[in-house]
């Protein structure tokens, strides 16, 4: 895989994205925040998938190799840090947006123009900002052993098919109490836990497709689309089918 750097014009920016857009492998010497005020985006890094709808945003370390998927059309926030101001977050980290935050985002994303200490005082505001912001649990670890990745690829390629932690385990050639250790160890989760965040994570994706709430509940293996929106808003905090913000 290339390893490119910088792919994204400036440090500070906002961009228009068709849906699938898509930004190579990179890294940067700064500390970044991504936002999707329209759309989702997803950061990847080979530790797992982090992923934010228009009422989260991604913290990004500096020094970590990443690459970005959107999904929908996309209005793409980026804002930059000095490694020596910011956060201490080891890994990408997906925290929530209040209104404010998602305002000073917006703004310090298109504050080119402005003179350099009004621009650093805007984002020691939203620094603040952050760290009151409690972190979400938008992520998908990756497995590494090899019987744990077959059976989480088994369970990705159709969420609709619900597969026991017995049947995952004859396939991938492992016990059943193996794997179950494995999805703690590596993925620090259940395998039910783990597989809730799997549908949680592709139904955000599939919304912001624009897909209806009732086929984005089936496709993603809810049994109904009540049961769907009742683990999406104990998560997320609001209904899959509240509008999201856009700018």
């Amino acid at each position: 895989m290339s390893e490119l750097r910088h792919t994204i014009p400036a440090p500070t920016t906002v961009r228009r994205l068709d849906r699938g857009s898509h930004i190579a492998r990179h890294r940067h010497t700064e500390h970044q925040l991504v936002y999707a005020s329209s759309g989702a985006a997803e950061v990847r890094t080979d530790s797992g998938r982090w992923i934010a709808p228009p009422d989260r945003a991604i913290w990004i370390p500096a020094g970590s190799w990443h690459e970005h998927q959107f999904y929908g059309p996309t209005r793409f926030h980026l804002v930059a840090f000095p490694s020596e101001r910011s956060r201490d977050w080891a890994v990408p980290t997906v925290v929530a947006t209040t209104p404010l935050m998602r305002e000073l985002v917006i703004a310090c994303s298109v504050s080119q123009e402005l003179p350099a200490a009004e621009h650093e005082r805007m984002q020691q505001v939203l620094l603040d900002q952050l760290r009151r912001s409690p972190r979400q649990q938008l992520q998908l670890p990756a497995a590494r052993d090899e019987r744990l990745r077959q059976a989480c690829a088994q369970v990705e390629q159709d969420l609709s098919v619900t597969w026991t932690l017995a049947e995952l385990a004859r396939r991938a050639g492992a016990g059943e109490r193996t794997l179950t250790r494995l999805f703690r160890t590596e993925l620090g989760m259940t395998y039910p836990q783990w597989r809730t965040q799997l549908r949680l994570h592709n139904a955000v994706r599939l919304l912001a497709e624009g897909l209806p709430v009732t086929t984005v509940a089936h496709r993603c293996g809810w049994a109904t689309a009540s049961a769907f929106i009742d683990v999406y808003r104990a998560t997320l905090g609001h209904t899959p089918g509240r509008s999201h913000p856009r700018t």
